[in-house]
């Protein structure tokens, strides 16, 4: 185990929750907002050292409620959170699991930088983000090109004393 919070189990991600992982990327609530990984690309992030795929397990019966795709970089300690998404929304599972990330990054791997990116239009993932008290940094416009045209990334930080300063 990762991780455990209040009501959840943060574990690494095994081959048979690839196709879990997949459904909740694909889902009309998230696909919006995450790229789309193949079962190949996840089966290499869980093998990879460098990543973490990680499931979000409910205590009260182990579904799988959610996932996220970190991506460390130990030499600059930098902790990027590539995906998040959830599948029960609106229960405060999507808080739970980022403070426990956060908690993650800065308390058990001594890391200096946790990031990720979100479209502008990830109205509740800002939120959230701004409500934990990351820092927007800037955007990057026009980054990604997707369906839905050419999408500006807005990149949210924390360091690690700020981590400390609000715990």
């Amino acid at each position: 185990m990762i991780v455990e919070t209040p009501r959840l189990y943060i574990v690494k991600a095994v081959e048979a929750d690839i196709n879990t992982i997949i459904e909740i990327e694909s889902h009309k609530d998230n696909c919006d907002f995450l790229w789309i990984g193949t079962y190949e690309e996840h089966q290499a992030e869980i093998h990879d050292p460098n990543h973490r795929l990680l499931v979000f397990k409910t205590k009260s019966n182990n579904k799988i409620i959610g996932y996220a795709l970190i991506r460390l970089d130990f030499k600059s300690e930098i902790f990027e959170l590539r995906r998040i998404a959830i599948t029960e929304k609106g229960l405060g599972y999507g808080k739970e699991a980022m403070i426990a990330l956060l908690s993650y990054a800065f308390e058990n791997l001594s890391l200096n930088r946790f990031w990720l990116d979100v479209y502008p239009d990830n109205y509740i993932g800002i939120q959230l983000y701004e409500s934990l008290g990351m820092h927007q940094d800037g955007v990057l416009r026009q980054n990604y090109k997707s369906e839905r045209g050419y999408l500006d990334q807005i990149i949210y930080s924390m360091l690690k004393s700020e981590y400390y300063l609000s715990v």
